[in-house]
């Protein structure tokens, strides 16, 4: 898994609420259980007409958020179905960050568990973040997550929640299997210290 400790990244606007995980990504698609290519079919149905020619009224398919990392989105992102392929598809569009002012508790933790780091922030930095990247596709936000903050183009800092485990995870590149194999030489060194205590009888 990726590090993420502080980054500047392009923003592109999303600004419908309730999107939930079958338009991220359609089910049709969770027949994979590899990540590679779902970059390909995030949000299938709004990018694609029926005979798979794009949309250019889609946000996302306008040239000039081509390569944002940074997505602003409605309110309770992620909503709907369980599906880890989410945060796989839009990671797989390139996407490190999600932001909102609220997020589906599914969907949020499987993104942190994925590399993902959804970030909560008030409504009014949202419609501010959203307003300026429709005025300017340029626009860029700055994330540093061992200071747990999301700089605005104007220079304010605005502190978002994550939980410890969550922060550490991201902040040392490892998923939860990471984590617990760093700990096997404390393990085997606790369990050599410890005489067993379950006996077994023929």
């Amino acid at each position: 898994m990726e590090k993420i400790t502080k980054f500047t990244g392009r923003i592109a606007p999303l600004p419908i609420n309730d999107i939930d995980t079958d338009q991220i990504i359609p089910a049709r698609y969770l027949k994979t259980t590899d990540k590679q290519g779902l970059g390909q079919a995030c949000f299938f149905d709004w990018r694609y007409h029926a005979d798979g020619t794009p949309r250019e009224d889609f946000v996302l398919n306008q040239p000039q958020y081509q390569g944002a990392t940074v997505l602003v989105a409605g309110h309770n992102f992620g909503c709907g179905s369980s599906r880890e392929h989410a945060p796989w598809a839009l990671m797989g569009m390139g996407f490190r960050a999600i932001v909102s002012s609220d997020f589906a508790d599914i969907f949020r933790n499987n993104a942190l568990k994925n590399g993902l780091l959804p970030i909560i922030v008030d409504e009014e930095t949202k419609q501010q973040l959203i307003s300026l990247a429709q005025e300017d596709p340029e626009t860029t936000v700055t994330i540093d997550l061992e200071a747990q903050v999301l700089i605005l183009p104007d220079g304010r800092s605005v502190t978002f929640p994550i939980d410890a485990f969550s922060r550490y995870c991201l902040l040392n590149g490892v998923d939860q299997l990471g984590f617990l194999l760093s700990l096997e030489e404390d393990v085997a060194a606790y369990e050599a210290s410890h005489p067993q205590r379950v006996t077994t009888t023929v």
